[in-house]
């Protein structure tokens, strides 16, 4: 994560739900949003910027919580989305873990009125963008969108190339992250996860009535490729190979 926030916080009783646009969590939510993501600490007392006690927040309903995501959504544009809300602790002791994750999308702006700012965290302070920063970001995330068109682009004619789509219909489907969840190589195991999850997920959308290409790959045994993991074909014969995954 990106930055951090430590803040004393007692529920609805001192934030109203309703309330929540007007208070600082929009702001600091769209800070972290701007610098790489972040996580706020609701249940610690601080001094000087330092964390001196543990402080019981109450209870933390799903009505609250459903406040916080709307919060992140509805005071800032571009909206940001994802929030992870972490209950820990037990009662007396009870503390609230929102992460907020990183983004692409920014600057992710705040408005008061008919004025609007764009907030950034400098250490364990939130600031205010300056016009140059403002400016950075919008050319970082129009640079992002134009690379992630290109990569996509890339990988659909890698994925077409070859086939005999003036023979037969083709539906060929890739996608590509724009924010790559971690730097290192999937394991196989990890791979394999995946591919049974994915199985699992078009099950539940499709149902049993049509054909599932992903259940004529072998998705116990992914192969290594060129920066991805590969699920061998096992269509193969006169009968099946005509639903075959490429």
């Amino acid at each position: 994560m990106g930055s951090w926030r430590q803040t004393t916080w007692t529920g609805s009783r001192s934030s109203p739900a309703k309330g929540l646009p007007q208070t600082d969590f929009p702001k600091d939510v769209a800070a972290m949003a701007n610098s790489g993501g972040g996580v706020i600490v609701f249940g610690v007392r601080e001094s000087q910027k330092a964390a001196t006690e543990r402080v019981d927040v109450g209870e933390l309903t799903e009505a609250y919580e459903r406040s916080l995501r709307s919060a992140a959504i509805t005071a800032i544009t571009p909206p940001v989305f994802r929030l992870n809300v972490h209950r820990l602790g037990d009662e007396g002791n009870r503390a609230v873990v929102v992460e907020v994750p990183a983004s692409v999308d920014g600057p992710h702006l705040i408005y008061k009125n008919d004025y609007f700012a764009a907030p950034v965290r400098n250490d364990s302070d939130t600031v205010w963008m300056k016009e140059r920063q403002i400016e950075a970001m919008y050319r970082a995330r129009f640079e992002e969108r134009r690379h992630a068109t290109e990569a996509l682009d890339s990988l659909y004619d890698e994925a077409a190339a070859g086939r005999d789509s003036d023979k037969r219909a083709w539906l060929i489907a890739v996608a590509h992250p724009r924010i790559p969840r971690s730097r290192d190589r999937l394991t196989r195991e990890d791979a394999r996860s995946v591919l049974t999850k994915t199985m699992g997920l078009a099950l539940t959308y499709a149902g049993r009535a049509g054909i599932h290409p992903l259940e004529n790959v072998d998705r116990n045994n992914p192969r290594p490729g060129l920066r991805r993991w590969v699920a061998v074909n096992t269509a193969t014969g006169e009968r099946s190979v005509w639903r075959r995954r490429g």
